[in-house]
């Protein structure tokens, strides 16, 4: 489908359908990081994620288009397309993960390896109906990954149902062994449902009472100053000589990200330590915390990133500060009746759990006929 591959091998291997973001790097195929910049980059290596699914039984089947270097939220790319959404024509994929995620919805792979620096595999996944995996900071290794913002970045699946993440969760974090969890045993707690639209809030806070929920006060990080500087490390030598070949989305961030004064980068390190502690806190007695993946549903195009991103990015990017492991799962229908998406987080570590609690949700509200999820959806 026209926007979603970049990139295609000769032939595919035999294994389970796996698109890669074309931020990983892949040996001996075009890997651009969705920028013009590297449109004719052939790595050597394999990133690390993508040769532990291969080695357990995944065939790549394409590098998926994103929002150009992973920074955005639409994947609207100026280079290589806008991301279709196949399940919803005509509304956002979402991003940076976007062709992942689409080539899911697609049929055209059974898993989507995407990253996730502020909600890039979880805001595609709400998007497109699908389940998006962001695991603890550290489990996935992210060598042979392009950067966005080292300490927020993660890798991780988006599929079609909670298994299929987990499956390939397995394989990329060894050792890991995600199971059904006994919703009956969790102390779940809620937040962050008030400012959502009517229907994605109706149909989080149904999810909530299905857990027997209790509101809990969350606070919002402000660590964008931490981000921003990271970005501008990663990127201010390449941007200094390739600035005319970055489309202006992208341009005007880094601009920005450049320009962010020391003193605004110090205040934002002592506020996630802070943040860090606050969220310990809040979450004391809980097991488990549930909230809107997105308080609206995928927006329709065309769209713009920098209107939106703030919005978008509000209930995700806390758990790349703290490098919290959390799955966003879709869980009925809201506006415009397009998909809901609720998200399930927890502690560092408590990956299997969050999986093990996701799986479950999904068998009640599949019994429930409040969702659908894999090829039926």
């Amino acid at each position: 489908m026209n926007g979603i591959f970049l990139a295609r091998p000769e032939r595919a291997g035999l294994g389970v359908p796996l698109a890669v973001k074309d931020l990983f790097d892949t040996a001996g195929l075009t890997t651009t990081y969705g920028s013009a910049v590297f449109r004719d980059h052939v790595p050597t290596e394999t990133a690390t994620a993508v040769r532990l699914l291969e080695e357990a039984g995944y065939a790549n089947v394409g590098k998926t288009n994103l929002h150009e270097f992973a920074y955005g939220i639409t994947s609207v790319n100026p280079h290589y397309g806008t991301v279709p959404n196949p399940r919803f024509p005509g509304h956002m994929a979402g991003g940076s993960s976007g062709g992942s995620a689409a080539a899911v919805a697609a049929g055209l792979a059974v898993v989507g390896l995407g990253s996730d620096s502020g909600g890039s595999i979880r805001i595609p996944a709400a998007c497109c109906g699908l389940v998006g995996f962001k695991p603890t900071f550290g489990l996935v290794p992210m060598a042979g990954c392009f950067p966005l913002a080292p300490s927020f970045d993660h890798a991780g699946p988006i599929a079609g149902s909670v298994a299929d993440c987990g499956a390939a969760m397995a394989a990329l974090a060894p050792g890991l062994e995600p199971g059904e969890a006994d919703l009956a045993d969790l102390r779940v707690g809620v937040a962050w449902v008030e400012d959502a639209e009517p229907l994605v809030r109706a149909r989080v806070s149904d999810v909530a009472e299905l857990l027997r929920a209790r509101p809990v006060e969350l606070p919002l990080p402000e660590v964008g100053p931490v981000f921003m500087r990271e970005v501008a490390r990663v990127h201010r030598d390449l941007f200094a000589e390739h600035a005319a070949e970055y489309g202006e989305n992208v341009r005007t961030k880094i601009e920005r990200c450049l320009a962010l004064p020391d003193d605004a980068y110090e205040r934002g390190l002592r506020a996630r330590v802070e943040y860090r502690e606050r969220c310990d806190e809040a979450l004391e007695g809980f097991d488990l915390l549930v909230t809107p993946t997105l308080g609206f549903v995928a927006p329709r195009l065309p769209v713009d990133d920098l209107e939106i991103r703030e919005a978008a990015i509000l209930r995700t990017i806390p758990f790349n500060a703290l490098g919290w492991p959390a799955l966003a799962l879709p869980c009925g229908p809201a506006e415009e009746g397009l998909p809901a998406s609720v998200q399930l987080v927890a502690r560092p570590g408590d990956d299997a759990l969050v999986l093990g609690a996701g799986a479950a949700l999904e068998s009640l509200l599949l019994a429930s006929g409040a969702v659908r999820t894999g090829a039926d959806a």
